[in-house]
């Protein structure tokens, strides 16, 4: 999808807003996993989530094609939609982003503080798309995927900080919503000659990409209800189920309950916030353990931003429902 010299220049672009994000170990999760454990910290960016760096680099691609720009719109569970409005602020660009009802608060908060115009519509992430197509061409608005190739060479960047820190992991687990961070993880890996597994994560109740891996072909869902708005895909991209189907070893499917417990791991043994996806790639370790006694583990947290409720509802030792 891109070459190294595509990444450096991405990276070299990413950094005019985002600098470099942490890259521990942490003691406290290897004892508890009996794994050498290091988090790469993209709760710790500009929107709280590695998405930001997809749309710096797709907003600057779109703009250096010329051509006029009315504006543009996506949708969005919330880190995408603020990624693409940060951006979009940035280049002077009008934008549209479209949630669903019952999205997170404070998301949609940051989302408009960042200068979009929120409109609420649909059920799902599925159904806000296809309002936000309709929307592109009733108002001349250009539509930003969740996927797409110059999106993935953005969030790429921080594998290749992840694997110029760390190139001897023997696994890294990631989670998947449409696929951005996986694909990213596993051209990487394979630009850099690495041998490392990729373990993509999914909640057993949005299970989409996951039965699409196994059949080998897009297995779309009816529904896909977990807390853990990051990952609530139910209609795979074909293009990214061939990468992942290509590039990544396995999928590991997590409960609700396995989730909400990593969330609370995460805060006793880091005092970091994970929203429900930052906390599925350590749910999935906690399930593997067995397998990965004395391994380099790497886990991508891949955002910190969960509502206040919800957070506190999580850390009381609960499961919370699905939004």
């Amino acid at each position: 999808m891109f070459t190294l010299s595509d990444l450096e220049r991405a990276t070299a672009l990413v950094r005019t807003v985002v600098p470099p994000t942490a890259f521990y170990a942490w003691p406290l999760l290897a004892h508890r996993t009996g794994a050498q454990v290091w988090i790469k910290h993209e709760n710790h960016t500009p929107v709280g989530a590695f998405k930001v760096r997809g749309g710096i680099v797709y907003l600057e691609a779109l703009k250096r094609k010329g051509g006029q720009l009315n504006g543009v719109v996506t949708a969005t569970r919330g880190n995408h939609g603020q990624s693409i409005a940060l951006a979009a602020a940035s280049a002077g660009l009008p934008c549209a982003i479209f949630v669903p009802h019952g999205n997170s608060r404070e998301k949609n908060a940051a989302m408009r503080a960042f200068g979009a115009e929120l409109i609420v519509a649909g059920a799902d992430f599925d159904e806000s798309r296809e309002h936000a197509e309709r929307y592109s061409r009733e108002r001349g608005y250009h539509f930003v995927p969740s996927f797409h190739a110059d999106l993935i060479r953005g969030v790429a960047t921080y594998a290749l900080e992840m694997f110029t820190a760390q190139p001897e992991l023997d696994t890294v687990y990631v989670p998947i919503g449409m696929g951005s961070g996986i694909c990213g993880l596993i051209t990487v890996r394979d630009l850099l000659g690495l041998d490392t597994e990729i373990v993509g994560v999914v909640a057993e109740l949005a299970p989409a990409v996951a039965l699409s891996f196994d059949a080998g072909h897009p297995i779309p869902t009816n529904s896909a209800n977990t807390f853990a708005d990051g990952m609530a895909c139910r209609v795979p991209h074909e293009e990214a189920l061939a990468i992942i189907r290509r590039g990544a070893a396995r999928i590991v499917r997590v409960r609700e309950d396995e989730i909400a417990a990593a969330v609370r791991v995460l805060w006793e043994d880091t005092h970091n916030v994970a929203e429900g996806a930052g906390a599925a790639a350590l749910a999935a370790l906690l399930k593997d353990r067995e397998r990965l006694q004395q391994k380099r583990v790497g886990l991508v947290l891949s955002g910190g931003n969960i509502d206040r409720e919800m957070l506190a509802e999580v850390l009381a030792g609960r499961t919370p429902a699905a939004v």
